[in-house]
Formats: C-alpha cells, structure tokens, sequence
C-alpha cells in the first residue's frame, strides 16, 4: 500500500520549508518501518522507490511544480529510472535520503535521489519524469515557462547524457521470447 501517511508528514513537515531553486537539495529523514522490509529484514527494493516517491512529492512543492501542475490540470509520472543499491538499509535504520531536480531536455525532466545512512550512501537512483496532460508529455519548455524558469535546461552531467544515449538505443517495445 502506498505509504499516504508518511506523505502527510513529510508535506506537514516541510510545510514551511524555503523554496527551492534547479540543482538545490531537499533532505528528509526517515526510518526503515517494519512494513519496508522483504524476506531478508532490509529495505525491499520496489519500496526504496516507493519512498523515494515522498521526496520527489516535497521537493516539487518546494519548487513550485506541484502548484503549476494543479493549475493546468497536469500529472506527473517516471519515465525511466536507474537505481543503484551499495548497502543494506535495515529494519529501524534511520536514513536521509536527498533529492534535486539535474535538468530537463525537450520532453523530460532528470532527478537524482540517493538514501544515507551514517555518512554512508546506500542506495541512488537517477530518475526520468514526465509532465503529462491532456494532449500527453508536457513540453519541457512549457513547464519550465509556468515556473518562470528558462525554457533550456542547466546542461545535464556527462554520465546522465550517456544514460540518456544508452536507453534510447534499448528497443521498445522489447522482442518477444
């Protein structure tokens, strides 16, 4: 189950929070619940995204980008994600997990969010969004114009540029057995 209550308190938490500008980082704190764990009492995988969710929920509201979605009736949605997991996040481990926005192209925008234990990096996640509305992806520029941002992104690092190039020669839709 999604973890709604743990989005009110991480939206009650940082309610007062500054805004936040392209390339800035959100940071929250959380703990590894019981209910976040698989068979081997760490952190499961899927639910590393799952909470990962939570910042990427706060940091859009500290920049302004949940408020403009609401105004023009837009969603957004993960288009592509590649995680990374280094170190075991266990039961009742109390985690950071930091979140900031690296850029966009013309139809997407490029995160990078990464969960710490004790100054140590566990796990992290480079992420690609999309804004979609009535007529499907949001131009980049478009979102970028309802936030007073320039339509041209900050140029993304060099490794999420080869991220990019590596899956846009990944088929799709992929062969059949």
């Amino acid at each position: 189950m999604y973890p709604f209550i743990r989005l009110a308190k991480e939206l009650a938490v940082h309610r007062r929070a500054p805004p936040l500008k392209v390339g800035e980082t959100h940071v929250t704190h959380l703990i590894c619940w019981p209910w976040d764990i698989d068979l081997w009492l760490e952190l499961n995988n899927g639910r590393t995204l799952t909470i990962m969710d939570l910042g990427r929920v706060v940091l859009f509201r500290r920049m302004g980008v949940i408020g403009a979605m609401r105004a023009r009736g837009w969603a957004g949605t993960i288009a592509g994600a590649s995680v990374r997991y280094r170190r075991r996040v266990r039961m009742f481990d109390r985690i950071e997990m930091r979140s900031r926005i690296l850029g966009w192209d013309d139809r997407f925008t490029y995160a990078e969010q990464s969960l710490w234990r004790d100054g140590e990096c566990c796990s992290h996640a480079l992420l690609r969004m999309a804004i979609t509305g009535g007529r499907g992806i949001v131009p980049s520029a478009e979102l970028a114009r309802a936030l007073g941002l320039p339509e041209q992104g900050p140029p993304l690092p060099a490794w999420v540029a080869a991220w990019i190039a590596a899956e846009a020669e990944r088929p799709w839709p992929p062969m059949q057995p």
